[in-house]
């Protein structure tokens, strides 16, 4: 794709003021945009050119849950944009204290250029974008984390290039992460295959959108109770922490249920030499993830980090 300079650069146009709640919403060349925008200001930010597109816009960001990369990548991106992110803990609004969705969305839509909220329910985020008149940007449900899967898909094209028909293995829970992952590669036509533990797979009407989305790009995908099935042959293979946060008074029965879940040398000696390791962090070495894997060569973990800034850029420049 060549690479174009920032007076040319185009948001995408079609998703002018749409909400970001999950990349089921959005066409596969929507997402293909998505990432042509995202490789474009990701170059312009690293020769010091990343244009201003929203100047004079501010950006809310609401937090319900902790987060490292979400917060930051947020703020630098709106900054790098000329804009302005202002972070809001839900415990310090009257959300926190009973305000309803409604009224918040309302409110809100008054004073700000667009919300990005880090929640617990999906539901409630979905209420909050029906009652926004201004674009509500998912930065992790219980459901969904479609900006995390953004940056995934920026981090294969990077390193692997066409996806299409590329094979993708995500070994362990089947939570937010697998399923936004697992729509954006089924975007791109790739061979998905999740495998998790019984009683531990993605959820099941998620996992028919996927296979019908997968099927019409010209995929396919999979799930199964074999990480060792998911790897053979794999392009690219990506796992997330067995705990995640909420879910802490199930750690010790999650340890048991996914101890033969762990991505190690023997596991990743049955994918393609020159696969992909990913994992969205904070990671927990020799757990789901031995250091041998996730600070080996194979490992992009960092870069595909940083490119939650720049995906997100993308989002930001197009919904705002």
């Amino acid at each position: 794709m060549k690479l174009l300079e920032w007076v040319n650069i185009k948001p995408v146009q079609s998703l002018k003021g749409k909400d970001l709640l999950t990349l089921f919403d959005y066409t596969t060349e929507e997402v293909h945009q998505l990432l042509d925008l995202a490789t474009n200001l990701k170059f312009l930010t690293k020769e010091g050119k990343c244009p201003p597109l929203l100047a004079g816009k501010t950006l809310g960001m609401i937090f319900e849950k902790h987060s490292t990369r979400t917060r930051i990548s947020f703020e630098v991106g709106m900054q790098q944009l000329g804009g302005y992110g202002m972070f809001m803990h839900s415990r310090d609004l009257q959300l926190g204290r009973g305000e309803s969705i409604p009224d918040t969305a309302k409110v809100f839509s008054g004073y700000l250029d667009g919300i990005m909220i880090r929640a617990n329910s999906h539901e409630m985020v979905k209420e909050l974008a029906e009652h926004a008149s201004i674009p509500v940007i998912n930065g992790l449900t219980d459901l969904f984390h479609p900006c995390q899967a953004l940056a995934d898909l920026l981090t294969l094209q990077e390193v692997i290039g066409e996806l299409k028909g590329k094979k993708l293995a995500y070994i362990g829970d089947g939570n937010n992460v697998a399923h936004s992952l697992a729509i954006a590669a089924a975007h791109m036509g790739m061979e998905i295959v999740i495998a998790s533990p019984k009683g531990y797979e993605p959820v099941e009407w998620i996992s028919e959108k996927i296979s019908q989305l997968a099927i019409s790009s010209g995929g396919s995908y999979q799930v199964t109770d074999s990480p060792q099935q998911a790897v053979v042959n794999a392009d690219c293979i990506y796992t997330d922490v067995w705990t995640s946060m909420g879910q802490e008074q199930e750690a010790t029965e999650r340890l048991a249920a996914f101890s033969d879940f762990q991505v190690n040398d023997a596991l990743v000696s049955l994918a393609k030499e020159e696969y992909v390791f990913l994992h969205c962090l904070p990671a927990h070495r020799e757990e789901e993830v031995t250091a041998s894997v996730i600070d080996g060569p194979n490992s992009y973990v960092f870069q595909q980090a940083e490119n939650r800034l720049h995906a997100q850029k993308a989002v930001l420049a197009s919904l705002l």
